[in-house]
Protein backbone atom coordinates (compact mmCIF):
# COMPACT_ATOMS: atom_id res chain seq x y z
CA UNK A 1 0.00 0.00 0.00
CA UNK A 2 1.28 3.60 -0.57
CA UNK A 3 1.60 5.79 1.63
CA UNK A 4 1.45 9.49 1.06
CA UNK A 5 2.32 12.53 3.42
CA UNK A 6 3.18 16.09 3.10
CA UNK A 7 -0.02 17.51 3.18
CA UNK A 8 -1.41 20.79 5.08
CA UNK A 9 -2.67 24.23 5.72
CA UNK A 10 -0.94 26.40 3.39
CA UNK A 11 -2.65 30.39 2.17
CA UNK A 12 -3.81 30.91 -1.66
CA UNK A 13 -0.34 31.36 -3.57
CA UNK A 14 1.46 29.22 -1.72
CA UNK A 15 3.37 25.94 -1.79
CA UNK A 16 3.54 22.18 -1.19
CA UNK A 17 5.13 19.17 -1.89
CA UNK A 18 3.57 15.77 -1.68
CA UNK A 19 5.23 12.50 -1.08
CA UNK A 20 3.63 9.05 -2.27
CA UNK A 21 5.96 6.17 -1.02
CA UNK A 22 5.86 3.09 -3.47
CA UNK A 23 5.57 0.13 -1.90
CA UNK A 24 5.75 -3.91 -3.62
CA UNK A 25 6.59 -2.36 -6.62
CA UNK A 26 9.30 -0.85 -8.98
CA UNK A 27 8.27 2.69 -10.34
CA UNK A 28 10.34 1.36 -13.81
CA UNK A 29 7.04 -1.28 -13.68
CA UNK A 30 3.94 1.43 -12.97
CA UNK A 31 2.54 4.25 -13.40
CA UNK A 32 1.82 6.43 -10.74
CA UNK A 33 -1.22 8.67 -10.06
CA UNK A 34 -2.00 11.86 -7.83
CA UNK A 35 -5.89 11.91 -7.59
CA UNK A 36 -7.76 13.95 -5.27
CA UNK A 37 -10.56 14.40 -3.79
CA UNK A 38 -12.42 17.79 -2.95
CA UNK A 39 -15.48 17.48 0.21
CA UNK A 40 -18.92 16.18 -1.20
CA UNK A 41 -16.78 15.70 -5.06
CA UNK A 42 -15.77 12.67 -6.82
CA UNK A 43 -12.35 11.90 -6.67
CA UNK A 44 -10.19 12.88 -9.87
CA UNK A 45 -7.02 12.68 -11.55
CA UNK A 46 -4.51 15.55 -11.59
CA UNK A 47 -1.18 14.24 -12.35
CA UNK A 48 0.64 10.59 -13.46
CA UNK A 49 4.27 9.77 -14.18
CA UNK A 50 4.48 6.43 -16.27
CA UNK A 51 7.18 3.65 -15.77
CA UNK A 52 9.24 5.25 -18.40
CA UNK A 53 9.15 8.95 -16.99
CA UNK A 54 6.58 10.45 -19.00
CA UNK A 55 4.26 13.02 -17.25
CA UNK A 56 0.67 14.31 -17.54
CA UNK A 57 -1.39 17.17 -16.03
CA UNK A 58 -4.82 17.69 -16.04
CA UNK A 59 -5.63 21.37 -17.26
CA UNK A 60 -6.32 22.60 -13.85
CA UNK A 61 -3.25 22.03 -12.46
CA UNK A 62 -1.04 22.21 -15.55
CA UNK A 63 1.71 25.09 -15.04
CA UNK A 64 1.24 24.54 -11.35
CA UNK A 65 2.07 21.39 -10.23
CA UNK A 66 4.94 19.25 -10.99
CA UNK A 67 5.24 15.41 -10.61
CA UNK A 68 8.36 13.89 -10.66
CA UNK A 69 9.93 10.65 -8.56
CA UNK A 70 13.04 9.29 -7.30
CA UNK A 71 13.64 5.63 -7.99
CA UNK A 72 16.22 4.73 -5.57
CA UNK A 73 13.26 5.74 -2.86
CA UNK A 74 10.77 4.29 -4.79
CA UNK A 75 8.97 7.82 -3.97
CA UNK A 76 7.00 9.78 -6.53
CA UNK A 77 6.54 13.78 -5.27
CA UNK A 78 3.94 16.30 -6.20
CA UNK A 79 5.60 19.60 -6.11
CA UNK A 80 2.51 22.19 -6.26
CA UNK A 81 2.87 26.06 -6.52
CA UNK A 82 0.63 28.77 -6.75
CA UNK A 83 -2.32 26.94 -4.67
CA UNK A 84 -5.77 28.15 -5.02
CA UNK A 85 -8.92 27.53 -2.42
CA UNK A 86 -10.39 24.84 -4.67
CA UNK A 87 -6.87 22.84 -4.37
CA UNK A 88 -8.32 21.74 -1.28
CA UNK A 89 -8.69 18.06 -0.92
CA UNK A 90 -7.31 14.55 0.33
CA UNK A 91 -4.88 13.68 -2.11
CA UNK A 92 -4.03 10.18 -2.82
CA UNK A 93 -1.58 8.60 -4.83
CA UNK A 94 -2.40 5.08 -6.60
CA UNK A 95 -0.29 3.40 -9.23
CA UNK A 96 -2.50 3.79 -12.94
CA UNK A 97 -3.67 0.49 -15.12
CA UNK A 98 -2.93 1.33 -18.89
CA UNK A 99 -1.72 4.55 -19.96
CA UNK A 100 -1.31 7.47 -17.42
CA UNK A 101 -3.65 10.16 -18.80
CA UNK A 102 -6.38 7.49 -18.67
CA UNK A 103 -6.17 7.42 -14.86
CA UNK A 104 -7.41 4.15 -14.13
CA UNK A 105 -7.32 2.34 -11.38
CA UNK A 106 -7.40 -0.67 -9.47
CA UNK A 107 -9.91 1.24 -6.51
CA UNK A 108 -7.19 0.44 -4.13
CA UNK A 109 -6.52 4.04 -1.44
CA UNK A 110 -4.38 4.69 0.98
CA UNK A 111 -5.48 7.38 3.57
CA UNK A 112 -4.49 10.53 1.75
CA UNK A 113 -2.93 13.56 2.95
CA UNK A 114 -5.08 16.59 3.77
CA UNK A 115 -4.21 19.76 1.28
CA UNK A 116 -6.33 22.73 2.86
CA UNK A 117 -5.89 26.13 1.03
CA UNK A 118 -7.22 29.12 2.94
CA UNK A 119 -6.31 32.15 4.26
Amino acid sequence: QNVESGGGLVQPGGSLRLSCAVSGISLHSVGIGWFRQAPGKEREGVSCISSSGTTHYTDNVKGRFTISRDNAKNTVYLRMNSLKPEDTAVYYCAPVVGICSGFETLDAWGQGTLVTVSS
